[in-house]
């Protein structure tokens, strides 16, 4: 079986853009949308009907969420560090794999890095017992992988002054972490020299937003691409979604 997967921050829980991020949706054509910043169940009931999804689950001021075409056999939050910024665990019927929601804690600074770095401990320890199953880790990891760089003119002015008062040069290390604990980077993986930058949608220049399988399933990743020229994307959101298509 074939799984489109999307993961998309929808931005501040997309009250107002509900319209326009379905559009979005359907145009990617998903079985499954992992959604960051989903903090208002009315929202996400609205994109489900909206996207012809039967199955959603959504919680209010939690970021994490789901719509879905493809039959779930249960889900749950897991608290981290943060009120909110737990991830969601999400179980596909007849035992096709798990899928993880993941949003980190944002802005980039030192002190933020070490945050993330603990809270994507915290998950990885949290989900020890079935890491030996097909799962799957998206979304909004809020941070580098290694070799990417930040250009900190970009940030407002208050953001540059915290990444200089945190040490003045941010040691990214969460992504290494993921990778050093046995995942493989999805986007990379099928993209070795396009940058893939997913934030911010008018001025692209990181990328955020963040595909992990286990080494072992590496080869059930068929594909896996930023949506930068769907009609509205532009205007849904602050992010570009990631969509992967893989074989469960």
């Amino acid at each position: 079986m074939s799984l489109k997967l999307l993961s998309y921050n929808i931005q501040h829980g997309g009250t107002g853009r509900e319209t326009r991020l379905a559009s979005v949706i359907r145009e990617c054509g998903p079985d499954l949308v992992v959604l960051q910043e989903a903090t208002r169940p009315l929202v996400v009931e609205r994109l489900a009907k909206e996207t012809g999804m039967e199955f959603w689950a959504s919680r209010e001021r939690e970021s994490a969420a789901f719509v879905s075409r493809v039959p779930v056999e249960r889900h749950a939050w897991h608290p981290l560090i943060r009120p909110g910024r737990g991830f969601m665990e999400i179980v596909l019927a007849e035992g096709r794999g798990r899928v993880y929601g993941v949003h980190l804690s944002a802005v980039h600074s030192s002190w933020t890095e070490r945050r993330r770095r603990r809270e994507l401990d915290l998950m990885l320890k949290s989900v020890a017992n079935d890491r030996e199953d097909f799962h799957v880790f998206v979304g909004d990891f809020n941070t580098l992988a290694p070799g990417e760089m930040l250009d900190a003119r970009k940030l407002p002015p208050r953001l540059r002054a915290l990444i200089w008062l945190s040490g003045g040069r941010v040691r990214y290390a969460t992504i290494q972490t993921m990778l050093d604990a046995g995942y493989v980077d999805g986007y990379r993986a099928m993209n070795t020299s396009d940058a893939g930058y997913t934030f911010p949608v008018w001025d692209p220049h990181v990328r955020l937003d963040f595909a992990f399988l286990p080494v072992r399933f590496a080869e059930r990743l068929e594909a896996c691409r930023v949506i930068t020229e769907a009609p509205d994307v532009r205007a849904a959101s602050d992010h570009f979604p990631l969509l992967a298509h893989l074989t469960i």
